[in-house]
């Protein structure tokens, strides 16, 4: 046992597709554990997201099935699905990701499993959870982001709602899971069963909006603008991100800006009366800004303590020294995928990252992890030839 490999001998079954499950999956493997991934026979549908590499690899599945083994099952046969429930009791974790009363339908829902598998640790990863009015509606990032205000809450200058193009909802409801499997794990040591974990892209989502809700219902759902004026800004050659978090920061601002007089000014003397009059306050600052470029910018700011910093694209943040002095990301090379960037797990041992393996083809594991469970070389080929496993 170590810190980097803490779940080393746990056995963990990813019976999720896209991102969330996934995610608290390799979140598993990245610390250790053996994390067999069971796809349909065209794969998780995750590795046909965006541009597909050979290998059935998408940039998708290449991050977040990191350290897994894939076994294919076509779990429409029922040969297939006995092989998923006799791995499923021999697991410390089962992760799903289907509609809610799928995986009871296939034999291997929690309350069917927890009699063969009573410390069995089982997590549920859905739309909207695994009750409720909403539990049988299909949800996607995109709508998970909608639903819970994230997008609401992302309104541009124009006040027009935008969505992230980052998978907030999908990745932050993987972190969840992971967390709660993380404490389940600790006190599963006391405990004599195991117990089931029901985790939602809608209060993944939500969950990251933190005091936004609070804030908006408290001041009757139209909270002021913090921080006025922080923002993002064009500078001569690019963009600046420029925050404040004390009143003395706009004075400090305004004299870097060449226009002390703002800050004397009575409609711009605290942030509750900036954000009230944002709209003749940005104009002034945006056009200030347009006379020099991001660096000199950066360099005036920097040199009174501001909050700032550039607007980097990916490219940006990779070459960038600190990010390479302190081994922020890791690469590695995918074979007929390229060199696959990835950031470091905040928090984890350098070698959690570096020691995991490769996200596996489609069905690479197949016969090994069969063979590992117990099969002996004639059921496995017995079960392909059947079409139960594919290989």
């Amino acid at each position: 046992m170590s810190y980097a490999h803490p779940y080393r001998g746990l056995r963990v079954l990813d019976l999720g597709q896209g991102v969330a499950a996934p995610y608290c999956a390799q979140l598993l493997a990245i610390y250790g554990a053996e994390v067999i991934k069971v796809e349909p026979p065209e794969g998780d549908w995750g590795r046909s997201l965006g541009t597909t590499y050979a290998g059935r690899q998408s940039a998708v599945s290449a991050v977040f099935n990191r350290g897994k083994k894939s076994l294919v099952l076509d779990l429409r046969k029922e040969e297939a699905r006995a092989v998923a429930r006799r791995l499923a009791v021999q697991a410390d974790v089962l992760i799903e990701g289907f509609r809610p009363g799928v995986a009871a339908r296939l034999g291997l829902g929690y309350e069917s499993l927890k009699t063969e598998n009573p410390r069995l640790l089982y997590v549920s990863v859905s739309g909207f959870g695994q009750s409720g009015p909403y539990a049988a509606r299909p949800c996607s990032d995109s709508a998970a982001q909608a639903f819970s205000g994230l997008i609401h809450a992302a309104r541009g200058p124009d006040g027009t709602p935008h969505k992230s193009t980052a998978i907030l909802s999908d990745v932050s409801t993987g972190l969840y899971a992971y967390q709660a499997v993380a404490t389940a794990l600790y006190a599963r040591r006391d405990a004599a069963e195991g117990r089931w974990i029901d985790v939602s892209l809608m209060t993944g989502s939500a969950a990251l909006l933190g005091h936004k809700l609070a804030e908006a219902m408290l001041e009757g759902g139209a909270p002021r603008l913090l921080n006025a004026p922080a923002g993002v800004y064009k500078t001569a050659d690019g963009w600046i991100m420029i925050t404040l978090v004390r009143e003395d920061q706009f004075r400090k601002l305004c004299a870097i800006l060449g226009q002390p007089a703002l800050a004397e000014d009575p409609l711009f003397a605290t942030f509750a009366q900036r954000a009230d009059h944002i709209d003749r306050l940005v104009p002034i600052i945006r056009d200030l800004l347009l006379a020099d470029t991001t660096d000199a910018w950066l360099a005036k700011l920097r040199a009174a303590d501001l909050i700032c910093d550039r607007i980097n694209d990916f490219g940006d943040w990779l070459k960038d020294g600190h990010v390479q002095a302190v081994g922020a990301a890791v690469s590695t090379e995918h074979p007929g995928v390229g060199t696959v960037h990835v950031p470091r797990t905040p928090g984890a041992e350098r070698a959690s990252d570096d020691t995991i393996g490769l996200a596996p083809g489609l069905g690479q594991h197949s016969r090994s992890v069969l063979a590992a469970a117990g099969w002996s070389e004639a059921e496995i080929e017995g079960l392909i030839a059947a079409g139960a496993v594919a290989d």
